[in-house]
């Protein structure tokens, strides 16, 4: 029975979270969490959604190449993804006007699609994506991905031995899975926010069952020597606490303030310095390891090619793959794979918003199929942005995702939300426009 694409739709989604800080760090003083909406709709009803995350007038960007894009779709076939989800994939990135663009909103917008394409597949079979991910055949999973530039690292035959590895225990690492998923760890630490209000985040967590926890630095050295020893103070040593700067560093720089907070004991220092900058944190990765701290990073990566880089060459010690930031579903699995192929844990990065009800899937397909559950794999949880926002919110307990039921990524956003919030028209915004757009600065 044929089954095409009959119409599609982008939205412009902004919250202003300037008011409150929530998600400010040393670059992203006062962040307006955003997100590009997208939309697919079939000729049997089903719908797909994706959401991209931005801050505020990044969204205008994104939201244009979307619907450019999606021009290239219009009345598609549907059965031709399922028959080869890489093709379609491969169409868009390779377009020739398009590829000129390089990576970064380009690739962005891309994934918008391709995670909109996957979440009516999974609707299809009535799956979580995890689940359909899981189940696929492996050789569906290598006929996904763009091998041109990743197989002097990984060969696809390669990958598929890695996906088929621990196949006798799949099942049981999946059922260990099906009720309380990946263990989880909360960005406390917003540097906007008082030590009371982050107390407070942290004591709200610890009765959830959290013993890992997150928090920003780099503005100030002397500010952050106190908030870490206060930090330290809530959380005690027993806990792991993550360090993350969002690239305010230089190298040099980047080795010389860890050497100062390595007393706290953290188990990493997340995005040193710039987000490509592959032989930047390789040293940065060399100088604090007899510290016995790691880098982590891929937040911000632009594409797998530069995690292939940060991977083979060693540079990070967790890879931090992100649900917006790549070419969708087809990039992301790529990533996972080649940090499988490294031996270096995937700890994606959640928050913003729908990212962390994203990144839960790729850390079950992962945990199940790919590098099997270890508690050295924490995914990002943020505790805002999800009862108020999604009809099937992420939920965590005891310090661990509860694993999604819902079909596909469970994006579904709830009415008043979606309208109050769509800019510039919505009523959160009506008599406030230029606070969310680009004039709008910290």
């Amino acid at each position: 029975m044929p089954l095409n694409i009959v119409s599609t739709k982008v939205s412009d989604i902004r919250v202003p979270t300037s008011d409150s800080l929530l998600g400010s760090d040393p670059f992203h003083k006062k962040p307006n969490y955003s997100c590009v909406y997208t939309t697919i709709e079939l000729s049997n009803g089903v719908l797909g959604n994706s959401v991209c995350f931005t801050s505020g007038a990044g969204n205008d960007w994104i939201a244009y190449g979307v619907k450019d894009i999606l021009k290239l779709i219009k009345n598609y076939n549907f059965n031709e993804f399922i028959a080869n989800p890489g093709k379609l994939y491969k169409m868009i990135n390779d377009h020739h006007q398009l590829r000129w663009l390089a990576d970064g909103v380009n690739r962005m917008a891309l994934g918008c699609v391709m995670n909109s394409m996957w979440d009516c597949w999974a609707k299809i079979e009535k799956k979580p994506l995890w689940k359909l991910l899981v189940d696929l055949d492996p050789q569906t999973i290598i006929d996904s991905i763009d091998w041109r530039y990743l197989k002097d690292a990984i060969l696809p035959e390669e990958a598929k031995d890695l996906l088929n590895e621990n196949l006798v225990n799949h099942n049981n690492i999946e059922n260990s899975l099906s009720e309380l998923g990946p263990k989880a760890y909360s960005t406390a630490g917003w540097l906007g926010l008082t030590d009371e209000q982050i107390k407070d985040t942290i004591n709200e967590m610890k009765e959830e069952g959290f013993d890992c926890f997150k928090m920003k630095v780099g503005q100030d050295i002397n500010h952050d020597l106190e908030r870490l020893a206060f930090i330290r103070d809530q959380i005690g040593y027993d806990a792991k606490l993550m360090l993350d700067c969002n690239q305010v560093w230089g190298v040099d720089e980047a080795i010389e303030y860890m050497n100062k907070l390595a007393i706290f004991k953290p188990t990493w220092i997340e995005e040193p310095t710039a987000r490509d900058d592959v032989q930047g944190h390789l040293k940065i990765a060399k100088a604090i390891e007899p510290l016995g701290i790691k880098v982590a990073t891929g937040e911000q990566v632009p594409s797998p090619v530069i995690f292939k880089q940060m991977l083979q060459s060693g540079a990070i010690g967790f890879c931090q793959i992100d649900a917006s930031r790549l070419g969708g579903v087809n990039d992301v699995i790529a990533v996972i794979l080649l940090a499988k192929k490294y031996n270096v844990p995937v700890c994606p990065h959640g928050g913003g918003i729908g990212l962390c009800n994203m990144i839960v899937h790729y850390s079950l397909w992962d945990q199940i199929k790919v590098s099997s559950n270890s508690d050295n794999q924490l995914v990002e949880y943020l505790n805002f942005l999800q009862d108020d926002v999604f009809t099937t919110p992420v939920s965590v307990k005891d310090g661990r995702y509860v694993t999604p039921k819902v079909y596909g990524w469970g994006l579904e956003m709830k009415k008043e939300f979606f309208e109050s919030h769509i800019y510039p028209t919505g009523s959160i915004w009506k008599d406030r426009v230029e606070s969310g757009s680009i004039t709008f600065t910290a």
